[in-house]
């Protein structure tokens, strides 16, 4: 299931977004609107969650999030952008890449999970 993030998470929400791939979660982070979509099997789930709840196609990057290491990825097909001179599926520019890990761990980081 393909949760909206609007704030601090609860940890329902990160057990809803664990449902898919059950040890990590793929997700879709907005850097203008600070918002984030996770749970999908595929990042691009997550993008078109964020696409249909208003945000810009520019803005959107995605990224994975690690609770038991309370670590965070960014790979994924969606960050493929030669417009945006990001040529590889790794998020290239280390200020994007902070700013997308504070948004995450500011709404995931060490909120605790129930693994059902």
């Amino acid at each position: 299931m393909i949760v909206i993030v609007r704030g601090r998470a609860t940890p329902e929400q990160i057990d809803q977004m664990l449902k898919a791939l059950g040890i990590y979660i793929k997700m879709a982070v907005d850097v203008e609107r600070e918002v984030l979509a996770g749970g999908g099997e595929l990042h691009a789930d997550c993008e078109l969650v964020l696409l249909d709840d208003g945000s810009e196609q520019s803005n959107v990057w995605g990224a994975d999030w690690y609770p038991t290491s309370q670590s965070v990825g960014f790979e994924s097909i969606i960050n493929i952008r030669p417009s945006a001179n990001n040529r590889s599926m790794q998020i290239q520019d280390l200020e994007l890449r902070q700013k997308i890990e504070k948004i995450i761990r500011s709404f995931l980081e060490g909120v605790q999970i129930q693994w059902e």
